[in-house]
């Protein structure tokens, strides 16, 4: 079981002619994804090799769809040309779109979000400026490596991919359901709150690690829903606890004003709602080690 990425899903790459795009590609591919074409308006009608894989360029994203039946979409594009290729998607109500670029201006955005909800939100963006979304041993869609973890029992959420990367590696004896990095920019399609209830429906994660960031205030947002609807065991992380007050650290989201966003509000917040939060990653993974035993 796994939220929003299966073995059943049909993966395009949109950019997978490019650098990124292709090499992303054969990684995915390696990683046993059901990855059915590729999107270049350029390149449409030829066929990419991917070590005896051929696959197919269409010149749009629903082109794609209606030939392969894809209902996921990998954004490999360059940030001038990101807000293009999701409305693309969007349009063509693709049921997943996993926006990896970084560096896509916020008023970009900010324009494919609204178009998103303007369309009934047929879409699920997850990103920009995220790893991906990975289901271990059934899919993986993003930069995501595919050999950290199992399968297991464990749900991630993560505005950090190093670090979602990091707790996957020191929880692989346990395993994980399904890892998601929503990115750390300060307009995202999924949230830390999408991905917790998802998680809490999903009748095979029995835990979830939730790891944030200092800035904003999506965590404590995410304490206040925590604490309302979600029953399973939360062990969270916030990124930032060393970090000098006033400060933009690297996610273009972690900015801090005040004492709203700081590492110890955000902990506060999370461990009023039963939420057991580390200290560093380690502890994290110790504390979620408890639970899971």
């Amino acid at each position: 079981m796994a939220i929003w990425l299966t073995k059943d899903s049909k993966v395009i790459v949109q950019g997978m002619t490019g650098s990124e795009g292709s090499k992303h590609t054969r990684r995915m591919l390696a990683a046993g994804t059901n990855v059915v074409g590729g999107v270049n308006p350029r390149k449409a009608g030829t066929s990419v090799d991917f070590d005896g894989t051929s696959l197919p360029v269409f010149a749009s994203v629903g082109e794609a769809m209606k030939e392969t039946g894809a209902d996921v979409s990998v954004i490999f594009v360059p940030p001038a040309f990101t807000k293009a290729a999701v409305l693309e998607a969007v349009d063509a109500e693709i049921p997943l779109a996993v926006v990896i670029t970084e560096g896509v201006p916020v008023q970009d955005s900010a324009a494919f979000w609204a178009h998103n909800i303007a369309q009934g939100q047929k879409t699920r963006i997850i990103g920009p400026n995220c790893p991906g979304i990975a289901s271990p041993g059934a899919s993986n869609a993003g930069i995501i490596p595919a050999d950290i973890t199992p399968a297991g029992r464990i749900g991630l959420v993560s505005k950090s991919g190093t670090l979602t990367y990091q707790l996957m590696y020191e929880l692989r004896d346990f395993g994980f359901s399904t890892c998601v990095g929503i990115g750390g920019d300060p307009i995202i399609g999924t949230t830390h709150i999408d991905a917790l209830k998802a998680f809490q429906e999903d009748p095979e994660t029995d835990a979830i690690v939730m790891i944030g960031e200092i800035g904003g205030d999506a965590e404590e947002r995410a304490a206040e829903f925590i604490k309302a609807n979600v029953t399973k065991p939360v062990v969270g992380y916030i990124a930032g606890f060393t970090a000098p007050p006033g400060k933009t650290m690297g996610h273009a989201g972690a900015i801090i004003s005040g004492s709203a966003g700081t590492a110890d509000a955000k902990k506060e917040a999370l461990e009023a709602a039963g939420v057991k939060v580390g200290k560093t990653p380690s502890e994290t993974a110790r504390l979620m080690r408890e639970v899971m035993s």
